[in-house]
Order: structure tokens, then sequence, then C-alpha cells
């Protein structure tokens, strides 16, 4: 039997990590995409800025193809030892990324979605230090995350979250979209 990985995808800010956590409360593991990027930019020693990983994560797809933070996040699902049936992927940004995925595992796509003055609000709130400061570099950001193919991630996803209300409500829906994918239910 193959494994289940729930790929979650959704803009900056919709919610991802809170969905995720209310789907991995049960002992799920979660690989994070963006720590490969982050190892990256710290092996190359750049600044954890949006800037600097903005450009780290060109740099990596430019040269390796657009395929190739998947590739690497499949690496280390491969050789975790926790690893069970399922496994959550928080991060997943481009159509082959997802196919990356489904060349070797049962593959659900779950979208989070919040409007854009939502998401900026949030990450002000979360300050990250890749995290926007103003409403020009989340556009950048934005739009340099639609460039990968993000939306088309969203709009072709399996299950759709839209997160515009209470934290409470959106662990509810992402853990009804967990017992269904997973069966429980």
């Amino acid at each position: 039997m193959r494994r289940k990985a729930i790929l979650v995808a959704g803009m900056p800010g919709a919610g991802k990590r809170t969905a995720i956590e209310a789907m991995a409360s049960g002992g799920i593991p979660v690989f994070t995409m963006g720590d490969v990027v982050r190892e990256e930019a710290l092996r190359m020693c750049v600044e954890p800025t949006p800037e600097g990983l903005g450009r780290v994560a060109v740099e990596l797809r430019s040269r390796y193809g657009p395929s190739v933070v998947a590739e690497r996040t499949i690496e280390k699902v491969e050789s975790s030892p926790e690893v069970g049936d399922v496994f959550i992927v928080d991060g997943v940004r481009s159509l082959e990324e997802v196919e990356e995925f489904r060349k070797r595992y049962d593959t659900v796509v779950v979208a989070v979605h919040a409007s854009p003055r939502t998401r900026f609000r949030r990450l002000l709130r979360r300050g990250r230090s890749d995290d926007p400061k103003t409403w020009e570099e989340f556009l950048e950001r934005d739009l340099r995350e639609l460039g990968w193919g993000l939306g088309s991630v969203i709009a072709t996803a399996d299950y759709m979250l839209v997160n515009e209300g209470s934290v409470e409500e959106l662990q509810k829906a992402a853990r009804r979209v967990l017992e269904e994918v997973c069966g429980e239910g």
C-alpha cells in the first residue's frame, strides 16, 4: 500500500500552519518545503529576509528545475523514521511539485485561502524574519509565489478551506478534511 501525502497549499498568511497543526495533532509527521529553501540559504550564507529567501528559491528552481524543492522534501520523507502511512507537506507551490509527490504517493491537495488584506494583517502580526513588512513587499511576494504556479495548485486542489473566520472554525474544517481523507468518519 502506498503512503498517503496530504499536500497543503496557500498564499502566505492564509492559515496553512493552523490547518496543518489541527490535522497533525494526532501525531502525523509534517514536512515543511520552506525548510529546504531556508537550509539552502544558510548553506549559501544568505540572510533569511523576504528578499534573500526569495532569491534562493528562484535560484534553486532555475538551477535544478521546478520540482527541486519537492524532490528534496521527498528525500526527507524517505529518510524519516517517523513516517507511517500518512504524512503532511506544508507549502507545495507548483503543479510540478504536486506531480513529483504523485509519482510516489497517493496524494491529496488541500488549499487554504484567505483574502489579501486578511493575509497581510496576519503576516504583520506573525513577524517571521521572511514575512513582508510593507504592502509593497507583500504584493511582490504574492506575485513571486503565483509565478511559480501556486494559483494553479490552489485552483485544482481536492479540498478548499476558506479561512476568514476564527481559528477554531479553520481547525474544525481541517480535522474534517483529515477524517475524510483518511477514512475515519
